[in-house]
Formats: C-alpha cells, sequence, structure tokens
C-alpha cells in the first residue's frame, strides 16, 4: 500500500497549530464585535455562474470546479436553463456536455454579495458582516500561498460614507497591534488608476494597467514597463505612468503632487479628495491612540502610506483600495491583507445600486509571520496542564474523584485511561509536556490527599486537593 498523503497545497494543522490559528481568529473576532459586525457563514461551494467573470482572468482560471456527482437525472428543462446561463455568461453558444456546475467558493466577497442579494428583505442596511471561513483556489503552492486557505472578512454593505473605509482602516491597526506585527497599510483609490490611463491616451486600457501594475512588488519597474508595452501602452503612456508612481514624500504631498498632475481629470481628483476624506476621519477616529492608552505594552503602530501603484487585480472595486504588508525587515512575505470599495457588486445579481466596503485577513499568512517574529503567546502551547496517573482499582476510581475537581475549578486536565507502567504513564506527560503530574496511590487515598509533582522542577508534595488545586492555578 503506498503512503498515504495529503492535496498539494494543503496542510493539516497539529493541537498546537490550531491553539495558534484560534488565537488569531479569536483575537479579530473580539475586535469585529467591538466594531459592532454580525457574524456570517455560507456554504463552501457555489454554483460555478455565481463566481465565473468575477475576478478577471487570472482569477477565474484558479476557481477550483466540482464534477458532477448523481446530477445526471436533471431533468432537461433544468440542463436547459443552466446552457442558458453560461450562453449569456461566456457570449457563445455552450454544447458540450455539462460536467461542472458547482465550484468551491475562491473568497469571502462574492458569496457575500450573493448572499446580500437573497436576502434582502430581511436585512437593516447599512448591513456590517464578519465572515472566519475557509478559500480555495488553484494556484501554485509556494511560501505564503495554499490552495486550501482561510479568509477573514469584514463589510459594510448600503453605506457609501468614506467613514466606513476609515473604520476598517482603523480595525487593520488594532488587529495588527494586538498580535504584535508591524505593518504597513498602503492606501490608493481605483479612481487615480482610471486617471492614469486617461492620462496614458488609453482610458480602455484601465485594466491593462492595473494588473501590470499589480506586479510591480514582484517584478519591478523594468518588468512592468515591458509588460504595459506588451499591453499595447505607447512609450509616452509608460513614461506618464513612471512619473506619477514615482513621487515621493508625505501622504499629503504626494497627493498635493497628484493633484497638480491630474487636475485636468474629474476622475482622478475625486480619487485624491476620496483618500484625502479618509485619511482626515481615520484621524478623527484617534485610532490607535485608545489602543495604546488601554495596553499594558508598547503596541506596533501601522504606517498609512500612499501607493498609487497599488492596483490589486479584483475586477469589482470601484474606489478605495488598500493592502496591508508586514514592515518587520526579516519578514519576506506577500500581502496579508487588502480590500477597498465595490459601488456595485450587488449588481452582479440583479440588485442595482448598493454599494459596499470591505477588508480580508490572510489568516494562514499571519500565522507565518508570528512563527517567523515568534510572537505567539508562550501560553498558547498548552493543553492539558494536570495528568493524574492511573494505579487501578480503587485509586482509578479516587482519581475520577480528584479528576472532576480539577475540572470544576477550571483546570485543564486528563486522567491516564489505563493502569500502565508508572514509566510508561510519566514518559506520555513528559512528551505531552504537561506541568503537574498527580499521583492518587494507596497511601494518598488513605489520608484524603494527593501527591503533586512539579514536572518542571521535579518538586514533589502530598497535599490535599485544594492545595492541589491552588498551586496549579497559581
Amino acid at each position: 500500500m503506498s503512503k498515504p498523503s495529503i492535496p498539494q497545497g494543503t496542510r493539516d494543522f497539529s493541537p498546537a497549530e490550531v491553539r495558534k490559528r484560534r488565537y488569531i481568529l479569536d483575537t479579530l473576532q473580539a475586535l469585529f464585535e467591538l466594531y459592532g459586525f454580525a457574524p456570517l457563514e455560507t456554504p463552501s461551494m457555489e454554483n460555478l455562474v455565481t463566481l465565473t467573470g468575477k475576478y478577471g482572468e487570472e482569477g477565474d482560471r484558479l476557481i477550483f470546479k466540482i464534477l458532477n456527482n448523481g446530477l445526471h437525472e436533471k431533468k432537461e428543462d433544468d440542463k436547459a436553463k443552466l446552457n442558458a446561463e453560461w450562453d449569456k455568461l461566456l457570449s457563445k453558444p455552450y454544447s458540450t456536455p455539462v460536467v461542472t456546475e458547482r465550484a468551491l467558493r475562491y473568497d469571502l466577497t462574492i458569496p457575500f454579495a450573493r448572499y446580500v442579494v437573497m436576502h434582502q428583505s430581511e436585512l437593516s442596511f447599512p448591513f456590517r458582516r464578519y465572515q472566519m471561513q475557509p478559500v480555495w483556489r488553484a494556484d501554485r503552492p509556494q511560501k505564503g500561498r495554499y490552495r486550501e486557505f482561510w479568509q477573514c472578512d469584514a463589510d459594510v454593505v448600503g453605506s457609501t460614507s468614506l467613514i466606513n473605509e476609515a473604520e476598517l482602516l482603523g480595525i487593520y491597526q488594532s488587529a495588527f497591534a494586538k498580535l504584535n506585527i508591524p505593518v504597513t497599510i498602503k492606501i490608493n483609490s481605483r479612481k487615480l488608476l482610471a486617471a492614469l490611463a486617461e492620462l496614458c491616451g488609453t482610458p480602455d486600457k484601465m485594466m491593462d494597467i492595473t494588473i501590470a501594475l499589480d506586479k510591480l512588488d514582484k517584478i519591478g519597474w523594468v518588468g512592468v514597463a515591458k509588460e504595459l508595452q506588451e499591453r499595447g501602452i505607447t512609450d509616452d503612456g509608460i513614461w506618464q505612468i513612471e512619473k506619477v508612481i514615482n513621487v515621493t514624500g508625505t501622504n499629503e504631498e504626494k497627493l498635493l503632487a497628484y493633484s497638480d498632475i491630474m487636475q485636468n481629470s474629474p476622475t482622478g481628483i475625486a480619487g485624491i479628495n476620496e483618500l484625502s476624506k479618509t485619511l482626515a476621519y481615520y484621524r478623527e477616529l484617534g485610532i490607535g491612540n485608545w489602543e495604546l492608552s488601554t495596553a499594558n505594552r508598547q503596541l506596533p503602530t501601522a504606517n498609512i502610506v500612499v501607493d498609487i501603484s497599488l492596483a490589486r487585480g479584483l475586477n469589482y472595486y470601484t474606489g478605495v483600495i488598500v493592502e496591508v504588508v508586514c514592515s518587520h525587515p526579516d519578514v519576506k512575505m506577500g500581502s496579508i491583507g487588502g480590500g477597498g470599495r465595490y459601488d456595485d457588486l450587488t449588481g452582479l445579481f440583479g440588485l442595482k445600486g448598493l454599494s459596499g466596503v470591505g477588508i480580508s485577513f490572510g489568516i494562514d499568512r499571519i500565522y507565518d509571520v508570528l512563527e517567523e517574529l515568534k510572537a505567539f503567546p508562550e501560553q498558547l502551547a498548552e493543553g492539558t496542564v494536570a495528568m493524574l496517573v492511573n494505579f487501578g482499582g480503587e485509586n482509578e476510581i479516587y482519581a475520577l474523584h480528584i479528576l472532576s475537581q480539577l475540572r470544576a475549578a477550571g483546570i485543564a486536565a486528563e486522567i491516564f485511561p489505563d493502569a500502565a507502567k508508572f514509566d510508561k504513564q510519566m514518559k506520555y506527560a513528559n512528551k505531552r509536556a504537561i506541568s503537574y503530574v498527580l499521583l492518587p496511590g494507596d497511601e494518598e487515598r488513605a489520608q484524603g490527599k494527593v501527591s503533586l509533582k512539579n514536572y518542571i522542577t521535579g518538586e514533589q508534595k502530598l497535599l490535599s486537593v485544594e492545595e492541589c488545586i491552588e498551586i496549579i492555578k497559581g
């Protein structure tokens, strides 16, 4: 029989790893609740027509499709309806046999938009939701990039106010401060990217420019310039783009320079105003100040940087866009968070004019960063704190009574289930890194006490159960 394995790009998580992942999720969940967001969950699979055409050409290629199983008896009119949907989507005849009509979700935003449209009559707008679930992408696995991974999103739909953008920036600031990760939050507007296309004299090639700029961190300006040329941007247009992305200074200085360059572009000026107002709201909220004042330790603050090269390739963004990267010099990792404004995402499903904005956390990449920085709290490694040795017979029953008292006191405890050799039980406790071992033997049972061994110091004492509880909890 061949050795068992798991699909490439997926992972098993040990108990210690699960505890660390829960630490991240619990930290974020507490923040979302603090900011007034409600939890939501959607199915792991969606209808393929729900997902296709929402993520651009590159995104569509990464959707994990599910082969039909047990659907061969579908009625002919159902098949015809499905083929008609595909014809409309693909704008060409679709006469091949239908082998897939479902897919694993690619992200949490499109399923959220679908949910809002389906449940619009039940929701109060603006609707604020957070969602923490796995997503799947048929990507090439590499460091920080997996085929199955978790996303953690927060979105507000039904409001155009830039206060929402400012609050989402605040969630990023607070979250990474609590997780003790130094970050840079990049911010831009898709309107500035549209204005760049206008400057180049090719307003119809905004998506080409966006896709190329989105690779700036990976392939550098030379690589981006080459790709822009291949996508039909003239040398003069490429020079205009280079001039704009080379603007430096503070956020205010950059926006002032962009205003001068784009003074004849209403779209560009609108984007600059969006960024200015969002940053102004963020300052007024005082994010970070109350975090620092209520913390018992110095928390890292996020550096918010206006970056006109920030593109984010998803088709549905229309306004402010953000991306978060770890700013620690020893960590080489891509984006660990990102999001933006989408003015008509629900319009893809027939509900027009409902604007939204959201952010996402890359849980797996955040985990990897925390591991590299050794920033997980030490106590997360703890599971069972105390173990009772099983001496069998009446001592086993006595041990069960003690076990019940330990758990009632909130102590994570277990008993070795078998009356095995003492050495075997102690090796088990050592391998599990259990801090305390309780020995309920004949002598201890006769006195109504128990021997408590500190596995770290080696010290052992005969104590009452109450005294053991006090020491273990202390």
